[in-house]
C-alpha cells in the first residue's frame, strides 16, 4: 500500500510539472495572439487594393494576353505550403498537410515549404523542394514575400510549372482555423468589381499589359504575406486552445489522483486503527 501511495504521489507531481508548462505555453500564445491577429487584419486591405487594380486592368483592357493569365504547357504543379515551426498546436500542422495530400492527389508537384514542420514533412516524403530559404515562418518578412513572389513568377514564366497554388490556414476566429487552398498562377476570376470598361478613362504607360505584369508579383507578395499572417495567427490560436485543453485535462487528472490517494490513505489509517483495536482486545 505504501509503495502504491508513493507512486501516486510521484505521478501527481509529474502532472503538476506538465501542467505548469502547458499553462505557460498557453499564456505565451495568448500574449502573442493579439498582435498576430491585428497584423492579419491589417494585411487584408493591401491585398484587396492590388486585386481591384488587377481586376480593373483586366476587365477594362481585353486586347492583351498576359503570360500570367494562361496556364503553362507544363503539367507540373508547385504548392506553396505554410505550416508552423513547432508542434503542440493541436491539428494545425496536420490539417494543412491533409489538405495538400487531397489537393495534390495524382499530380506531379514540387513544394515551396514555409515553416520547419513543412520542410520536415515533405522531406520525409521525398518531395522536391523549390527552396529551403524560408524554413522559419516566424522570421519571414514582407521583403521575403516579395522574394518568393519573384521566384514563383520566374519559374512560372519559364515554363517549369503550369500551375502554382497556395495552401495555408485561414484565421476565422479564436476557436476556428480553416485550412484553405487557393490558386496563385495562372490568374483567373478577378471578380466583378469593375463592370464597365475603363480604357477611355485610364491611360497606362508604356501599355496596360506591362503594367499588369508589373503588378502581378506585387499582388502575389501581398497574398503570400497576408496568408502568412493568417497562418501565424491560426497557429497561435490553435496552440492556445490546445494548451488550455491540456491544462484543463491535467487539472482533472490531478483531482482524480488526489481523490484516489486520499481514499488509499484513509483506508490505510482505518486498517491501522483496526489492527490496534484488535491487538488491544487480544491483550485483554
Amino acid at each position: 500500500m505504501a509503495a502504491n501511495m508513493k507512486a501516486v504521489k510521484l505521478r501527481i507531481k509529474s502532472i503538476q510539472s506538465t501542467m505548469q508548462i502547458t499553462r505557460a505555453m498557453g499564456l505565451v500564445a495568448s500574449s502573442k495572439m493579439r498582435r498576430a491577429k491585428d497584423r492579419a487584419l491589417s494585411s487584408r486591405p493591401a491585398f484587396e487594393m492590388l486585386r481591384r487594380n488587377l481586376a480593373e486592368i483586366a476587365n477594362g483592357n481585353t486586347d492583351f494576353m498576359s503570360p500570367y493569365t494562361r496556364a503553362g504547357k507544363s503539367e507540373k504543379w508547385c504548392y506553396v505550403v505554410i505550416a508552423g515551426d513547432r508542434g503542440l498546436a493541436g491539428g494545425y500542422n496536420a490539417n494543412v498537410f491533409k489538405l495538400v495530400e487531397v489537393e495534390a492527389a495524382d499530380k506531379d508537384y514540387d513544394v515551396m515549404p514555409i515553416g520547419k514542420k513543412a520542410v520536415e514533412y515533405f522531406k520525409r516524403r521525398g518531395k522536391e523542394l523549390v527552396t529551403e530559404e524560408f524554413a522559419e515562418a516566424a522570421n519571414i518578412s514582407i521583403g521575403d514575400c516579395f522574394e518568393m513572389a519573384r521566384l514563383l513568377c520566374g519559374e512560372f514564366r519559364s515554363g517549369k510549372y503550369g500551375h502554382i497554388a497556395l495552401c495555408y490556414t485561414n484565421f476565422v476566429s479564436m476557436l476556428t482555423q480553416r485550412p484553405e487552398n487557393t490558386a496563385l498562377l495562372p490568374l483567373q476570376d478577378f471578380g466583378e468589381e469593375q463592370t464597365e470598361p475603363v480604357r477611355n478613362l485610364i491611360l497606362y504607360e508604356p501599355n496596360s499589359e506591362e503594367v499588369f505584369d508589373a503588378i502581378v508579383p506585387e499582388y502575389l507578395a501581398a497574398l503570400l504575406y497576408g496568408s502568412l499572417c493568417e497562418s501565424v495567427a491560426s497557429e497561435l490560436a490553435a496552440r492556445r486552445n490546445a494548451m488550455d485543453a491540456a491544462t484543463k485535462n491535467a487539472g482533472e487528472m490531478i483531482e482524480k489522483l488526489n481523490l484516489y490517494y486520499n481514499r488509499a490513505r484513509q483506508a490505510g489509517i482505518t486498517n491501522e486503527i483496526i489492527e490496534i483495536v484488535a491487538g488491544a482486545e487480544g491483550q485483554k
